[in-house]
Parts: structure tokens; C-alpha cells; sequence
């Protein structure tokens, strides 16, 4: 597997699940912009079967790093971000896991139970990323008894494994100078923002300034009915240069707190 084919792949399945980041995408070359990828993001659970380290693997083989690790206490999850070795142009790979030994007994049990139900070599597989929901149709009985606890890992039951989200590099754009812009762009084409700590999360200080829109809605076939579940969503990031000019590559633990929020359902009913 080569890093372009990889990427492809890992656009291809997330526009699928995420039509508005096409349609952004669209709309800013339209405008005259080169869209470059910041990072992508990945949501995991902390079981050994499928945990950061597991879900790195391939990245790992393709000449990626890791950089640095992140604590976000409130949610209760953990992660680190990857960086390729040699290509700087290379989008970052963020991958976050929820620690299931924080949770109640119940929630930790009905992971690995889902866990459970699949095929052991699956896990093994390098295209693991690459595959969504490898269990069987979820249960909207169960899938509510993980919301009431955890947003992420009710996200993570129903959705699978894929891309949580792509970020465009706003520094690359050519027809922006900054995020404010790009945000007003984005509503005056009728994109909603998570406005969950901010419109935009961070600031020039902290050398790193994000914002994502809401994300998409998807239709979700349960065992007892039909539901609409968000899916992924489109972030937009802008890096700041430190007193060396050294371009901060890293990542802000209290922004990408607020970023995880984008898929809740809750800014979804609420901005309705």
C-alpha cells in the first residue's frame, strides 16, 4: 500500500459519509484555492485489539512518526499525533482512544462485547482504518446506553472505522487570509459552524487557531428502526509561526476538546 492510495481511499469513504466536504472542497477551488490537508483525525477505543498503536501500524509503515501525545480529561480519552518522516506536505494523522477503564463496568463490557463479535483477524488486517463498522447492525437500545455516557464512544459504535474528519490547511488557500474569513465563507453558503467553546477554538498566542462545521447527518439502519446519526465533518485549521519561525505543528488538547463536539447531536438540535 503506498501513502497516495492510502489517502485516496481515506477521502473517498469519508466524502461518502461526509458530502459537505466535497462541497466545500468544491466551492473553494472554485474560488481559485489549491486545497491542501492539514491532518486527519481518527476515533478508536483503548482495547488492544484496536487501539492507537494498533490503527498507527499502517501509517507507521508508510514513513510516519509519532510527535506527541494528548490528555483530555473530561471526556476521558487519550491520543497521539504522527508525523511523516520525510514529506512535510504529508497531512498529520491525529488518533484518539477512549479509555473504556474510566467508564462504568456496563459501557467497558459492552465495548469489548462488540469487540467480540468480530473476526480476530480482521483486526490484523493493514486496511483496518479502511473498513467502517466491522460489526454487525447496531442496536438502538445499545447505541443510546453509550450516548448517555459518552457521545464518542456512541459515535464510534455506530460509525466504524474511517477518517473522523479531514482538515483543510488554511494557510495554503489562496483567496483567504485568515480563519474569520473562511468561516464567513462557510456560512454565507449555508454551513453550519460548532460553535461548542467559540466559533474558532485557540488563538494566534497558542499558535494554532481551528474551526469545523457541524457534522453531516446520515441515515443509520438499527436493529429495532431507522435513525439520523451524524457522521464526520470538515475541519479548518491556521498555524502560527513561534519566535523562532518555526511553523507550530502540533495541537491544542483544550481546542480539540471542543473540535470532538462536532459530531454531537446536541449542537445539531439545537442550531436546527
Amino acid at each position: 500500500m503506498n501513502l497516495t492510495y492510502f489517502f485516496e481511499e481515506l477521502w473517498k469513504q469519508y466524502t461518502e459519509k461526509t458530502p459537505s466536504a466535497q462541497k466545500i472542497k468544491t466551492l473553494f477551488e472554485t474560488e481559485g484555492n489549491t486545497v491542501f490537508n492539514d491532518h486527519i483525525a481518527i476515533r478508536t477505543f483503548n482495547d488492544p485489539r484496536v487501539n492507537i498503536d494498533v490503527l498507527a501500524k499502517p501509517f507507521i509503515a508508510l514513513g510516519y512518526e509519532f510527535k506527541e501525545e494528548y490528555f483530555f480529561k473530561a471526556k476521558k480519552l487519550y491520543a497521539k499525533h504522527f508525523e511523516h518522516k520525510s514529506d512535510p506536505n504529508a497531512p498529520k494523522i491525529f488518533i484518539s482512544e477512549l479509555l473504556l477503564e474510566e467508564f462504568s463496568v456496563e459501557l467497558s463490557d459492552i465495548v469489548k462485547g462488540v469487540l467480540g463479535t468480530v473476526d480476530p483477524k480482521i483486526f490484523l488486517e493493514e486496511d483496518l482504518i479502511l473498513k467502517g463498522r466491522i460489526w454487525s447492525n447496531p442496536s438502538f437500545d445499545i447505541y443510546q446506553k453509550l450516548l448517555s455516557a459518552s457521545e464518542y464512544a456512541a459515535w464510534m459504535y455506530v460509525n466504524g472505522f474511517c477518517s473522523n474528519h479531514f482538515t483543510v490547511d488554511v494557510n495554503k488557500l489562496d483567496t483567504f487570509e485568515n480563519l474569520p474569513q473562511v468561516n464567513d465563507f462557510l456560512k454565507e453558503n449555508g454551513f453550519k459552524m460548532n460553535i461548542s467553546g467559540g466559533e474558532i477554538k485557540g488563538s494566534p498566542s497558542q499558535l494554532l487557531e481551528q474551526s469545523s462545521i457541524l457534522a453531516d447527518i446520515v441515515t443509520v439502519k438499527f436493529e429495532e428502526n431507522v435513525k439520523e446519526i451524524t457522521s464526520c465533518y470538515y475541519e479548518f485549521s491556521y498555524r502560527y509561526k513561534n519566535a523562532d519561525g518555526i511553523t507550530f505543528n502540533g495541537f491544542i488538547a483544550d481546542s480539540a476538546d471542543k473540535i470532538f463536539e462536532s459530531t454531537d447531536m446536541r449542537q445539531q438540535n439545537e442550531q436546527s
